[in-house]
């Protein structure tokens, strides 16, 4: 009985609103809510696709290193996720438009416009951030110095020179000047079956050896409708404002943040990590040691969450 119990409180729970005017998917372990009892929420902004699903592992296991004190909840990108039946993918076409808001600059707007609906000015934060993320946080940071953020963990940060990156020098064309070819083939692949979508991903995960197999169907759901065009849009204008290192908002918040770059990653070269450590010799840098991939949510969400836990655990207490 109690392992069925533990399994329910691990279990995250999915809500879609929408924020911005845009649909927006969190994935919730802990409170459904949170009102000003609760003093620390846990904010997992994802890399991109800002799919949440990605995330479920690491934010269970996270819910779980902290005893479930704490509630974990990670929020989507505007637009990438599938909206329920009941909803659109935006609530005013001609002011998402305007605003935007699938662009960077939007999805930036669109983590503060979430920050100040849904979680109290007295309560505070630790946030996560992956990849284009821990650019997002940054920003948060910069834009709204007034948050009560106790701690920011960047996990293989993306925050400067991404068109320069090996990665970024391949996909700068794609999808700065060939991202409408790709639109054919996503539409194509739209209209498979559900499960034959499934059979064709665990067919490009195949070479994944401990693939963690609650990727799938978020990857799945990523393939089936507009996610992935507002992903490589997103993309489009990483790839041309992602330029300088913002060392500003770093200097101020460096005791707030924890950097983790990879050891052999495409979107952010070891260089980098030697770079922003020579600049701050003082600042919290690592140097992964255990082979994780940039998209580590693949196969190693949960050892990455352990790691999270170890890094912060002094600084937040119930």
């Amino acid at each position: 009985m109690d392992s069925v119990a533990a399994r329910r409180r691990d279990d995250p729970q999915t809500d879609f609103v929408y924020c911005g005017g845009a649909i927006t998917e969190v994935l919730k372990c802990g409170s459904w809510q949170v009102h000003s009892g609760h003093k620390v929420l846990f904010l997992i902004i994802p890399g991109n696709p800002g799919v949440v699903g990605f995330y479920r592992t690491f934010i269970q296991t996270l819910h779980r290193m902290f005893d479930y004190h704490y509630p974990v909840w990670a929020v989507s990108h505007a637009g990438h996720c599938v909206p329920p039946d009941s909803m659109d993918m935006v609530e005013d076409v001609s002011s998402a438009a305007e605003r935007d808001v699938f662009g960077l600059n939007g999805q930036v707007e669109h983590k503060l416009a979430f920050l100040r609906r849904h979680v109290p000015t007295e309560t505070s934060l630790v946030l996560v951030g992956h990849s284009i993320g821990c650019y997002i946080i940054l920003n948060i940071m910069k834009r709204n110095p007034e948050l009560k953020i106790i701690k920011a963990v960047m996990l293989f940060p993306t925050i400067e020179r991404m068109a320069e990156t090996p990665q970024g020098k391949v996909m700068t064309p794609v999808l700065c000047h060939m991202r409408y070819v790709a639109y054919l083939p996503l539409f194509l692949l739209s209209l498979l079956p559900e499960g034959l979508k499934a059979s064709l991903i665990k067919l490009v995960f195949g070479s994944i050896r401990c693939l963690d197999h609650t990727v799938v169907q978020p990857t799945v759901g990523l393939l089936s409708g507009d996610c992935a065009v507002n992903a490589m849009y997103m993309g489009g204008q990483e790839m041309r404002k992602v330029l300088e290192r913002d060392n500003i908002t770093i200097k101020k918040n460096l005791e707030k943040l924890v950097f983790y770059y990879g050891a052999s990653d495409h979107w952010c070269p070891v260089q980098y990590y030697h770079d922003i450590k020579q600049d701050f010799p003082h600042g919290h840098f690592r140097l992964c040691e255990d082979g994780f991939r940039h998209a580590f949510v693949l196969d190693a969400g949960e050892e990455v969450a352990k790691m999270v836990f170890e890094w912060i655990r002094g600084d937040v207490r119930p």
